[in-house]
């Protein structure tokens, strides 16, 4: 690589090659072929080849194969691949090169028997990625020679496994696969034979072994096998132990692969090729490796069965799939259980997944899916009921698997499964009703396997549909009284009767599979279908029928038959409300075509599903169903609204919200849903009663009054409870319990058990009674009997006091509980808000809404801040700002509302002053705006008065000025009264909550605004409370004067008195500038001297008469040093403000004492010595040869710009010259190089007057003690300064003198 070195991209005279001369492009290639990026690598390959192949330069390709061949044993692990993929490559592209003298070169380069020790991997690597070139060039097949020669080279290198390991072996397998069958007879067989009669030795050989009777059956037949190693087959009784143990190594050494080791499928196949797999896998695999009880071993053999699932017949997968290691994997997947160890399952079922996508025999499909499905563990089948596997059957092995199901679910057969328990199952159960205990768990996992078919997206017929529906709801409400052929469900009775529990089971699965028929999309390859896709439309059959109406019209044949009867039998009434839903679902569908579909749909829904619930809850849904029936009859009645009086009975509207909101209360996610789409429909007709019906329950002060829908939520928590395990869809109640209200429980916990008096007084009591407590006048002992007696007296005290601190705590839960339920309860009652307010943002009730969510969002700030509160606090406070604020539509009939709305601002904007906390006033202050926008884009009545005409100039130069200047509803003096309030206090009250960007927003979307406005600012520019309150007048006044709608409302006199006035209060406000040392005060330098930059600017490019005087005065005077000190920014802004005033900033010359330098040349510091000013020895006599430094000279120079007035520079200055004489400078210097400060002037400073000062930042000694007013310079001798390893040898005392002397020194120069 050294000849890359100096390499800039020009000639090369030394080279002798001549390579070299051509360029870095050329070299670039190889340095990027080495490269860890693959793109890189890859790019760079390619570019090379390109290079190559237009240039054709021999020289430059023997230079390449020399690049490539040392590269194969590089260093870096990313070049070697490198390299070789770019040797194959070459190879490829140039044929010419013959492939013996490239072996032989990488033989020679990397030479194993020559290298040193420490470069044998190396070499080991760079020989075998040479022969991987070989091979990937696709010419090493070709040449025989070369052919040999490189097998013979891997099997050198195969006995460097400390370096290589395996890979020679492999590398051998895959070049051995690739061979003909004719080249390997004549060629490799020979020098193969020993490996091959070695075949039992090691598993790479006896992989090398497999692959050669899989690809050279006429080679090594039997009869040469037979000569080879001594029997004409692989797989037989002689050969299985040997077998096993190299299979056991195998599995062993690629455990972290976690594949399956080629050896063993190879086997596996050699072995069906040989007619002997019904040996292998009862001896080799289930009764030779399985008996070996380790993991790898374990994993090889499911990954064996896996794997082996596509090769296998009918016959041998039924064998196979009733066998121990189906057995010895299900125990694994019940034992491992815990988070932390390896789960074998999905990779078992991604095999499983891939057979049966592959596979296109139904009966094979059926097979494994069953011989799957019968591996139970005490019933239940291992492989999961809502597995994705079903989505490639076939439709006649779905079909029967579907069949298959529902028979096992009626006669169920515990006979043909694989069943096994677990050791702990084992050791806990009971022999009572085990078998009855196996059959439940078999039925819930069928019932829930067929509810998933029809979620998953395994192309089904709609009658395979309904036919699961069917089974689900009949074996979940009704019984078989005995069998009939007019209903399918009860032409076959159950071998065992459902329980109670079995239909419980069975009902909660109905209704999430009621949800996912809901959500279906239209099934069926009909153009009709294909319509009903394309409109996204769902939860209907092809014919447009609900399919909760066809699951209706089957319950309602079930209950006219006479042989079956339901779980839950109805009573008349109950059978009465069930036909007149009934009716009224064939009324609405009547009326489909007629009115809005969408409307008489949704409603069908909400009947059909509460005529359900009817067999569910009959008691519950009997006082729903009834109202809903009548507001279902009103909800489309054509009879003329009539008016009500404040005492007259609830409408239908507000009965439908109160009926919703029960429902919304329920586990059913299926009910929410159809729920939140009825409330859609009805929000045209919503009255205000209605929607303070759902206010109500936001609202966080009638909590206390909040019992109705806590109470639905409390009776039905132990069913939502079950449901969480059973309904998947069902179950987004959110009753979790976070760790911060568990540790409060155990807190509050231990207060509870802390003693009572009358607990204390109570034990007393027993402990005299029996006379336990012993006295002075008592020494006697209690006899056994009495003993028993206190015993029980004191065990009795005791549990009735558990019981006591147990119901403390029951209470205490149930209270928690129950403001969880509440507070869920609310954030589904926010989803219907947000419904009302996007589909109903233009309607004048959505005004009613503000004030409610405010008082939420000021609660929640002030509560808990657990996981659910916050929770609901963000969902409210996004539906305040995204569907209330920011909503671009909004009522345009507000005529009547004027004087409401606007007291409405007033109170929004006093209750947004009067707060603490700045993140609610935003709130409240937002809330404002959106009225304000509602006000202004409402057209007035024709009695109000027109807007004022435009400015001829402004109505002709902005054609949207008419717009702007519009006030639509809005009553400007008053408005502007209560936001002229609001600043004022927020710019003289000390604690605010209002904040700068609320008025901003408020000016920049109404500018309107601005003029009324815009006087308070100037004035609290000076008038502020605090400095902060004056930078924020300045900050806003800024803005608003950039607004260019401003214009628009004054005329050019008001606005040439605006910006004299701003400027005036500037300059009053910068006079009373003092020492800049608070950060407010900073601040409020900073913001008038931006607003003072807009100002002049405008003044300058507008030409507006203004007097600038004064101003220009209190400028050059804040320029002092008790001014804006040395602030950067402060700095920055006062030079812009001044330019405008035509003054320019001084600059530094660094450049002043370049003369002085070129006399004395620097003189290079020694690396490891101390300089001669650090010195010790040297310090103190400095000082006495130099004594005193020389005071302030008689002729000094004038005073520096600090001290003149802005304007009287001195043509040296105004030409950016650094203040101060060259004599100074000079002195300074000559001072510094003796070894001596000099202590420069506070002004000097400021301007950066010492141009050496600022280039010898090192030496911050010089600089850290000046003492001394403006103009005078005194010598001082630096403090003794600690260097790294050097330690003071002097005394304190000694340095106390030294100190004593510097004093008495320096003391006459500052009297000076």
């Amino acid at each position: 690589m050294a000849e890359l070195e100096g390499q800039g991209g020009g000639v090369v005279v030394a080279d002798p090659r001549g390579v070299l001369r051509q360029g870095r492009a050329f070299l670039d290639f190889f340095w990027d072929i080495a490269k860890p990026e693959q793109e890189v690598r890859l790019a760079a390959t390619e570019n090379l080849l390109r290079h190559l192949r237009d240039g054709r330069k021999d020289d430059e390709l023997k230079y390449t194969l020399r690049r490539l061949v040392e590269g194969l044993g590089a260093t870096r692990e990313a070049a070697r691949p490198g390299f070789s993929l770019a040797l194959a490559q070459v190879l490829q592209a140039f044929e010419e090169i013959p492939m013996c003298s490239v072996l032989e070169q990488i033989k020679e380069k990397h030479n194993l028997e020559k290298v040193k020790k420490k470069l044998v991997r190396n070499a080991a690597f760079g020989n075998f990625f040479g022969v991987m070139a070989l091979f990937q060039s696709g010419r090493l097949v070709k040449d025989q020679k070369a052919l040999l020669e490189s097998i013979q080279l891997l099997q050198q290198l195969a006995h460097h496994q400390a370096h290589l390991r395996d890979l020679p072996r492999k590398t051998l397998i895959d070049i051995m696969s690739e061979v003909p069958e004719t080249v390997f007879e004549e060629v490799l067989f020979g020098i193969l034979r020993s490996d091959l009669a070695s075949a039992f030795t090691s598993p790479e050989n006896l992989h090398l072994l497999l692959v050669g009777i899989q690809k050279f059956p006429s080679v090594l037949k039997p009869k040469n096998l037979k000569k080879l190693f001594g029997s004409p087959t692989v797989v037989n009784e002689e050969n299985i132990p040997r077998l096993v143990e190299l299979l056991q190594s195998a599995a062993k050494s690629e455990k972290k692969d976690k594949k399956l080791p080629s050896v063993v499928f190879d086997l596996l196949q050699v072995s069906l090729k040989e007619g002997v797999f019904e040996l292998f896998w009862k001896e080799g695999v289930e009764n030779g490796l399985l008996k070996e009880k380790s993991g790898p071993v374990s994993y090889m053999c499911y990954r064996l069965l896996g794997s082996a699932l596509p090769l296998l017949s009918l016959d041998q997968l039924q064998m196979v799939l009733k066998g121990k290691v189906m057995q010895n994997y299900g125990e694994h997947v019940v034992t491992t259980q815990l988070p932390d160890r390896f789960k074998f399952a999905p990779e078992m079922e991604t095999y499983i997944d891939e057979f049966l996508s592959s596979c296109d025999d139904p009966e094979r499909q059926l097979a494994v899916l069953i011989g799957f499905s019968t591996l139970t563990n005490q019933g239940n089948p291992v492989l999961s009921s809502s597995s994705r596997v079903v989505r490639h059957l076939q439709p006649v092995a779905l079909q029967k698997y579907v069949d298959w199901l529902k028979d096992m679910f009626l006669r169920p057969d515990l006979d043909c499964c694989l069943d096994f328990s677990s050791n702990r199952q084992k050791h806990n159960q009971d022999n009572v009703n085990i078998a009855q205990h196996k059959i439940a768990r078999l039925r819930k996992w069928i019932i829930h396997r067929l509810a998933n078919i029809i979620e998953s997206p395994v192309k089904k017929e709609e009658s395979l549909v309904m036919n699961i529906s069917r089974f689900c709801f009949f074996h979940a409400f009704f019984e078989a009284k005995k069998k009939t052929s007019q209903i399918c469900e009860a032409n076959v009775l159950p071998s065992e009767p459902l329980d109670e529990q079995a239909h419980s089971v069975a009902e909660n699965y109905f209704f999430g599979l009621l949800q996912t028929l809901n959500s279906l999309t239209v099934l069926g390859d009909t153009a009709k279908a294909a319509a009903l896709r394309e409109k996204h439309i769902h939860g209907v059959t092809a014919d447009g029928k609900l399919w909760i109406f066809l699951l209706v019209e089957y319950a309602n044949k079930l209950l006219s038959s006479e042989h079956v009867k339901a779980v839950k039998p109805f009573t008349k009434g109950q059978r009465d409300a069930w036909e007149r839903t009934l009716q009224a679902v064939k009324n609405l569908q009547k009326k489909e075509n007629k009115s809005d579909s969408a409307k008489v749909i949704t409603f069908q829904q909400l009947l059909l599903l509460m005529a359900i619930h009817l067999f569910k809850n009959p008691s519950e849904t009997m006082d729903v169903l009834s109202d809903l029936l009548s507001c279902t009859e009103k909800a489309f009645s054509k009879e003329p609204k009539k008016k009500k009086t404040d005492n007259a009975e609830p409408g239908w509207v507000e009965v439908m919200v109160e009926i919703l909101l029960s429902l919304l209360a329920q586990p059913s996610l299926l009910i929410r849903r159809i729920s939140k789409s009825v409330f859609v429909r009805i929000c045209p007709n919503l009255t205000k009663r209605g929607l303070q019906l759902i206010l109500d329950v936001l609202d966080p002060y009638q909590e206390q009054n909040e019992e109705s829908a806590v109470v639905v939520m409390e009776e039905s928590d132990k069913k939502i409870k079950s449901a969480q395990h059973t309904d998947k869809e069902g179950s987004e109640d959110s009753s979790d319990e976070g760790d911060t209200e568990e540790e409060n429980d155990s807190g509050d916990e231990e207060k509870d058990e802390e003693v009572d008096d009358d607990f204390r007084s109570q034990l007393m009591n027993v402990l005299q009674a029996g006379n336990a407590l012993g006295g002075d006048e008592s020494d006697e002992e209690l006899d056994d009997e009495a003993m028993m007696a206190l015993d029980k007296n004191i065990s009795a005290l005791f549990a009735e006091q558990q019981k006591r601190i147990q119901a403390k705590k029951d209470e205490k839960d149930r209270m928690r509980k129950e403001k969880i339920l509440r507070r869920d309860f609310k954030i589904k009652v926010l989803d219907l808000i947000e419904v009302f307010l996007t589909k109903q943002s233009e309607n004048p009730l959505v005004f009613d809404i503000i004030e409610p969510l405010l008082r939420v969002i000021e609660q929640c700030m002030s509560s808990d801040s657990d996981k659910q509160e916050v929770d609901f606090l963000q969902k409210t406070a996004n539906i305040f700002k995204n569907s209330l604020c920011r909503m671009k539509q909004y009522c345009k009939r507000v005529d009547a509302l004027q004087e409401d709305l606007h007291a409405f601002v007033e109170r929004l904007v006093k209750k947004a002053c009067k707060h603490t906390d700045s993140s609610v006033a935003l709130y409240y202050f937002s809330a404002s705006l959106y009225l304000l926008k509602v006000l202004r884009g409402n057209t007035p009545d024709k009695s109000s008065a027109p807007p004022a005409p435009l400015p001829e100039k402004q109505s002709t130069a902005i054609p949207q000025a008419g717009q702007l200047l519009s006030t639509g509803c809005l009553d400007v003096e008053r408005v502007t009264a209560i936001y002229h309030q609001a600043l004022t206090q927020f710019l003289t009250k000390r604690n605010s909550a209002l904040t700068s960007s609320m008025f901003h927003d408020l000016f920049k979307r109404f500018p309107i605004m601005c003029k009324p406005l815009a006087d308070t600012l100037v004035k609290s520019i000076t008038a502020g409370a605090r400095q902060h309150q004056q930078a924020q007048a300045c900050l806003l006044l800024q803005k608003v004067l950039l607004l260019p709608e401003l214009k628009l409302f004054m005329t050019e006199e008001e606005w040439e008195e605006l910006i004299r006035e701003s400027i005036s209060q500037v300059t009053e406000s910068l006079k009373m500038v003092g020492k800049c040392i608070l950060k407010a005060e900073k601040e409020k330098v900073a913001k008038s001297l931006e607003l003072l930059n807009f100002l002049l600017k405008t003044v300058t490019e507008q030409k507006l008469h203004v007097k600038l005087t004064e101003l220009d005065k209190v400028l050059v005077a804040l320029n002092q040093p008790e001014g804006i000190g040395n602030s950067p920014r402060l700095d920055s802004l006062y030079w812009n403000v001044m330019r405008w005033l035509n003054y320019t900033k001084p600059k530094k010359e660094k450049t002043a004492n370049k003369p002085a330098q070129e006399a004395e040349p620097f003189k290079r510091k020694k690396k490891g010595f101390l300089p001669e000013t650090k010195k010790r020895k040297n310090r103190k006599k400095g000082v006495q040869e130099n004594g005193v430094a020389p005071g302030a000279s008689e002729d000094e120079e004038p005073a520096g710009p600090e001290e003149q007035p802005l304007g009287a520079e001195t043509p040296k200055q105004k030409k950016g010259f650094v203040p101060g004489s060259g004599k100074h400078k000079n002195q300074n210097r000559g001072v510094r190089e003796k070894g001596v400060a000099v202590a420069g002037s506070g002004e000097e400073a400021v301007n950066g007057g010492d141009a050496v000062a600022d280039k010898k930042k090192k030496k911050k000694n010089i600089n850290r003690k000046r003492k001394g007013g403006a103009g005078n310079e005194a010598e001082q001798v630096p403090a003794a300064k600690k260097t790294k390893g050097i330690v003071s040898h002097e005394t304190q005392q000694k340095q106390g003198k030294a100190k004593k002397k510097r004093k008495g020194k320096t003391t006459p120069a500052l009297q000076e």
